[in-house]
C-alpha cells in the first residue's frame, strides 16, 4: 500500500483507535511522526506513545488543527462534548481540506454534520467531507469487515483514501447510510454471534467428557476450517452443508435438533433485532 502524505489524527485511544494506529503503521500508509492521538485516558496515551512512537498532543482541538484526516473513535455519549470542545474555539476553521472519519456506533452523519458544520460557510463544508464507518472487532487482528458511507462533500479521492486505510485492517464495502444498520447487525455485532456459537460448542465438548483445552481446540480449528472451505471453494454454505450431511448419520442427527428448535429462524430474528436497535439508536 502507498504511503499517504497527509497527517492522521485520532480522537480516542481505545482498542479500535489503537487498531487503526497499528494497522496504518504496519501497512506503511502513515509514518509514526505523521500520527497524533488524543484521549482523556493518559495511561492509554502513554501506552500508544511508547508502543508506536506517535505524538500525543494535550487536547482534541490540537489533534484536529494539525491533522488532515481525523478519525473520531470515542463512545457515543462523548461525541457532543468532544466535538463541541473543538467547534466552540474561536480559532475553529477549515483552512485546508480535511477528511473526517467517524467510527462511532449509532451516530448518523447528519448529527455529526450538525456539530461540525454549524459555524462553517458552504465553501468550508465542501472542503470538509465526513465518512461514517462501521468496523468490527476482528480489525484488531487485521481481519475486520468495515462498511462505510460518505456524505455529499466527499470526493472520489476521499473515498479512495478511506478504503485504503480500512483495507489495512481487513475488507471494506461502501453502502448507503440507511444500510449501515443492517451492516451493524451483520458484521458489527456478528463476531459476538460467532463467539456465542463457539461457547456452545466448547460447552458441549466439556459435557461429552473432553478437556477444556481439547474442546476449545476442536471448536476453533473446525470453525477456521469451515470458513476456509467457504472461501476456497466458492460454493454456498448450503451446498457445503449437504456434502457433510449423510442421511441418517451423525450430522443429520444434530441438524434435526437444530431444525426442531428453529435454530436458523432464531438466529435471523436476533439479527433483525440488532438491526432494529441500530435504527433506534441512529434515528433512522
Amino acid at each position: 500500500m502507498k504511503t499517504l502524505s497527509q497527517r492522521l489524527g485520532l480522537i480516542g485511544a481505545g482498542n479500535m483507535g489503537e487498531a487503526f494506529v497499528g494497522a496504518m503503521l504496519k501497512a506503511g500508509i502513515f509514518t509514526a511522526d505523521s500520527i497524533a492521538v488524543s484521549d482523556v485516558n493518559t495511561d492509554r496515551l502513554a501506552l500508544l506513545k511508547q508502543t508506536y512512537s506517535v505524538s500525543t498532543p494535550a487536547d482534541n482541538a490540537e489533534v484536529f488543527r494539525t491533522s488532515d484526516i481525523i478519525i473520531l473513535a470515542v463512545k457515543p455519549q462523548q461525541v457532543v462534548s468532544v466535538l463541541s470542545e473543538i467547534t466552540s474555539r474561536p480559532d475553529y476553521e477549515i483552512d485546508r481540506r480535511k477528511l473526517f472519519i467517524s467510527i462511532v456506533a449509532g451516530m448518523p452523519i447528519r448529527k455529526i454534520e450538525n456539530l461540525l458544520y454549524s459555524r462553517l460557510s458552504d465553501k468550508d463544508v465542501d472542503n470538509f467531507p465526513v465518512i461514517r464507518v462501521m468496523p468490527n472487532t476482528p480489525a484488531l487482528a487485521l481481519c475486520g469487515m468495515s462498511g462505510m458511507s460518505p456524505n455529499k462533500s466527499c470526493s472520489e479521492s476521499d473515498i479512495e483514501i478511506t478504503e485504503t486505510m480500512l483495507s489495512a485492517m481487513g475488507k471494506v464495502m461502501i453502502f448507503k447510510e440507511e444500510d449501515l444498520d443492517a451492516v451493524t447487525a451483520m458484521s458489527g455485532s456478528g463476531p459476538a454471534y460467532v463467539f456465542y456459537f463457539t461457547e456452545a460448542m466448547i460447552e458441549a465438548g466439556l459435557a461429552l467428557g473432553l478437556t477444556g483445552k481439547a474442546s476449545a481446540a476442536l471448536t476453533v480449528q473446525t470453525l477456521k476450517g469451515a470458513i476456509a472451505l467457504l472461501e476456497k471453494t466458492g460454493e454456498n454454505p448450503e451446498q457445503l452443508r449437504r456434502k457433510v450431511t449423510s442421511p441418517g448419520g451423525t450430522t443429520q442427527a444434530a441438524l434435526d435438533v437444530f431444525e426442531k428448535r428453529e435454530f436458523k429462524h432464531t438466529l435471523k430474528e436476533g439479527i433483525f433485532a440488532a438491526a432494529n436497535r441500530s435504527r433506534e439508536l441512529s434515528g433512522f
